[in-house]
């Protein structure tokens, strides 16, 4: 049987795990009430990775004051903040070169190209 955690750090932990499942609620939430693909496409990539990343968080705090510092956790929090933004743009790309259908309060600044002209202001 472990020794029991001082209160500040039980505090702690709870703090990032409660957080973490905040987080992934919203983002779940998002994902299921939001109108369009793009729109749609940010709450998993901001809110669940920030909420996993809470829980891993937690989960490194406990494990490292109960039997010693593990690498799992930590692995596991950068190979998230790494792939989840990666796989994003990649979804982005893939909805715009599908064309799919957007609300009329996305902006689509492809129809406005000389925005980002690299051509000189006359």
């Amino acid at each position: 049987m472990l020794d029991m955690l001082p209160f500040w750090l039980e505090l702690t932990i709870s703090f990032f795990i409660v957080l973490g499942a905040c987080f992934a609620f919203i983002g779940s939430l998002g994902l299921l009430r939001l109108p369009d693909f793009m729109t749609r496409l940010h709450a998993p990539t901001k809110n669940t990775t920030m909420g996993v990343g809470g829980v891993i968080l937690g989960s490194l705090i406990y494990f490292a004051a109960t039997t010693g510092f593990n690498i799992h956790e930590l692995l596991i929090a950068i190979f998230l903040f790494l792939t989840a933004p990666i796989s994003a743009h990649l979804l982005a790309k893939a909805g715009l070169h599908r064309k799919l259908k957007l609300i009329a309060t996305t902006r689509d600044l492809r129809q406005q190209p000389q925005q980002f002209s690299d051509e000189a202001d006359s």
